[in-house]
C-alpha cells in the first residue's frame, strides 16, 4: 500500500514538472514570439507550424546580426536581382558579396515576414553600411535611385522642363520654368555671365544622372555646373576676339545649333553670320522665325518648318528678317561644338548658305546673292 502511495506521489511530481515545464515553455515561447514580432513585424498568414515555431526562436537568438552592418567599411556596390530567382539564390549571393553575414538568417526573416514574395527584380545600389533589414526594405523597390535627364542639343527650355519632369524627378515643368525665366542669382555664381534675363542657352545638352530626391535648384544648377565645365577659358577668350559677351555668343551659337546639321559646317555657318553682321547685314535666319512663332499646335512642334512669307513678317524682335543684328537672347541650348564655332569661326568671304538639294545635310556657301539663288534646287 505504501509502495502504491509512493509511485502514485512520484507520478504526480513527474506530472506536475512536466506542467510546469511545458507551462515555461509556452510562456516563454509567447515572449519570443511577442519581442520577435515588435522587432521584425507580425509573422505571415502563409508560414507552416513548424516555421511558425522555429523561425521566431531563430530571430530571436540573432538578432542582433539583423540591426547591425556587417561590412561598415564596404562602399556602394551593384546588386541585381534576375527575373524568377529564388530568395535563397538571392541571400547566397548577398552573403557571398559581403552585405550579410548568414544567408539562411535572411531567407528566414524574409519568409517569416512574407518579403520573400515580394522581392522585385532589378539593379540595386547596396552598400556594407546598410543593416540586413534595410537590404531587405532596399530589395523590394527597383526604382533606381537616379533618374536620367535627357538634353538635346538645339532643345529651347520648354523642352528641357517637359524632359525634366519625365524623367522621374520630383520636378514639375512649371517649376523648372520659373527658375529658368527667372534666374535666381546664385546661378550666375557657376556661370561666365554676371546676369541674363533667362537661362535659356545654358542649359548644357547631354545626360545626367541626378539623384530623384533632388529639387529643382539643384537640378538646373547641375545643367549649369556642366555648361561652365564645357566652356574653357580659351572659348571665352575667343568670344572676346569677336567682340563678343558671352550672352552674345551664346546667341549666335544657339541659331548656329539650329541652322547646322553637321559639326563640321558649324565654324563656316558662323562665318556667313560675322560677315552679315560685320557689314550691317540682316542675319535672315529661319530658326529665329521659329522661336518667335512659338508653339504650333497643328505641327505639334515647338519648330514649325516649312516656314511660309507670312511667318517671315511676323513682327518680333527675334525676327531677323525684319530686324538687324542678334536676338534678345538666345534661342535654344547650343552644343559645345556650336559653341566652339562662335569662338573659332572659319574665315571665308560667304554671305549666304542653303540645304544641298541631296539630302546629306551638307549646305552651299555662297558669296552673292545671285550665286545663292543659283544653289537652289530645282
Amino acid at each position: 500500500m505504501a509502495d502504491r502511495q509512493r509511485k502514485s506521489l512520484f507520478l504526480l511530481i513527474v506530472i506536475l514538472i512536466v506542467l510546469v515545464t511545458l507551462a515555461g515553455l509556452v510562456t516563454g515561447y509567447l515572449y519570443v514570439s511577442s519581442e520577435v514580432a515588435t522587432q521584425f513585424g507580425k509573422p505571415s498568414s502563409l508560414l507552416t507550424l513548424t516555421q511558425r515555431v522555429i523561425y521566431p526562436l531563430e530571430l530571436f537568438s540573432n538578432r542582433a546580426e539583423m540591426f547591425e552592418p556587417f561590412s561598415p567599411g564596404n562602399e556602394e556596390q551593384p546588386f541585381s536581382v534576375g527575373q524568377g530567382e529564388s530568395v535563397g539564390m538571392v541571400c547566397i549571393r548577398l552573403e557571398q558579396a559581403g552585405f550579410i553575414p548568414d544567408a539562411e538568417l535572411f531567407r528566414i526573416y524574409l519568409v517569416y515576414s512574407g518579403l520573400d514574395r515580394q522581392l522585385q527584380s532589378g539593379e540595386y545600389v547596396l552598400s556594407g553600411q546598410m543593416t540586413p533589414m534595410e537590404i531587405a526594405a532596399d530589395l523590394l523597390d527597383a526604382t533606381p535611385r537616379e533618374a536620367t535627364v535627357s538634353i538635346l542639343a538645339g532643345w529651347r527650355v520648354e523642352e528641357v522642363a517637359a524632359s525634366v519632369a519625365a524623367s522621374g524627378l520630383n520636378v514639375t515643368e512649371a517649376e523648372f520654368l520659373t527658375l529658368a525665366y527667372a534666374p535666381l542669382p546664385e546661378f550666375f555664381e557657376v556661370l561666365p555671365v554676371s546676369e541674363a534675363p533667362t537661362l535659356e542657352g545654358y542649359l548644357f545638352p547631354g545626360v545626367y544622372q541626378i539623384p530623384r530626391e533632388a529639387k529643382a535648384i539643384t537640378v538646373m544648377e547641375t545643367f549649369l555646373t556642366a555648361f561652365s565645365d564645357n566652356v574653357s577659358q580659351e572659348m571665352l577668350d575667343g568670344f572676346a576676339r569677336q567682340g563678343l559677351t558671352v550672352q552674345e555668343a551664346v546667341i549666335l551659337a544657339s541659331i548656329i545649333q539650329k541652322e547646322a546639321v553637321l559639326d563640321e559646317e558649324k565654324p563656316l555657318i558662323a562665318s556667313v553670320f560675322y560677315n552679315r553682321l560685320r557689314d550691317g547685314i540682316r542675319l535672315e535666319s529661319d530658326p529665329t522665325v521659329q522661336y518667335a512663332l512659338g508653339y504650333q499646335e497643328e505641327w505639334g512642334s515647338w519648330w514649325k518648318s516649312p516656314l511660309n512669307g507670312a511667318d517671315l513678317a511676323v513682327e518680333s524682335p527675334y525676327n531677323t528678317y525684319q530686324v538687324f543684328g542678334l536676338p534678345p537672347t538666345p534661342m535654344d541650348n547650343p552644343d559645345l561644338a556650336s559653341l566652339q564655332a562662335v569662338a573659332f569661326p572659319a574665315e571665308t568671304p560667304y554671305y549666304f548658305f542653303r540645304a544641298a538639294c541631296d539630302g546629306s545635310g551638307r549646305h552651299n556657301f555662297a558669296i552673292t546673292y545671285e550665286e545663292h539663288l543659283n544653289n537652289g534646287c530645282e
